[in-house]
């Protein structure tokens, strides 16, 4: 287990930024399927994706929607930070194999607690593939937690 520490309201600062990086996986795209129920054959299966613009298989969007939603819960500003709303463009197919690096950054401090946050991912070339922005009410207090461990999940 590993334990994070939120940001609480009085401590973000305009230009805070987290950093987090992930690499896209078969694991992943076949278990935000089932979760979301989202069965596009551009998700799943090679030979139609492969005939269709991308030239092959690209990972759901919103996937990439939850890695942002994972970072803010979990980076910055953390736990006990609550979602009021996201807006995301996707520039870029995000492919199997794809390392991301997510990218979260304090552009506003808004009244009761909420903030405004510059949501980006980008490639392993350093291309932009989603912006957004995000407002968040941040917690009021510090809080140390430790993150649980998930249960090992099978697919097939």
């Amino acid at each position: 287990m590993s334990i994070t520490e939120n940001k609480p309201y009085e401590t973000l600062e305009v230009g805070q930024k987290a950093i987090v990086s992930r690499i896209v996986e078969e694991r992943d795209i076949l278990l935000f399927a089932e979760v979301s129920g989202d069965r596009n054959p551009v998700h799943l299966d090679e030979a139609y994706a492969a005939k269709t613009a991308f030239k092959g298989r690209i990972a759901h969007g919103m996937l990439t929607g939850a890695l942002i939603s994972a970072a803010i819960a979990c980076e910055l500003p953390g736990p006990g930070s609550i979602y009021l709303g996201q807006s995301l463009t996707f520039s870029k197919p995000v492919k199997l194999g794809d390392t991301l690096r997510i990218e979260i950054e304090v552009l506003e401090k808004l009244p009761k607690n909420r903030v405004r946050l510059a949501t980006r991912i980008f490639n392993q070339h350093d291309e932009s593939v989603v912006e957004g922005e995000a407002e968040v009410l941040a917690p009021r207090k510090p809080l140390s937690i430790e993150l649980s461990t998930l249960p090992p999940v099978t697919i097939g």
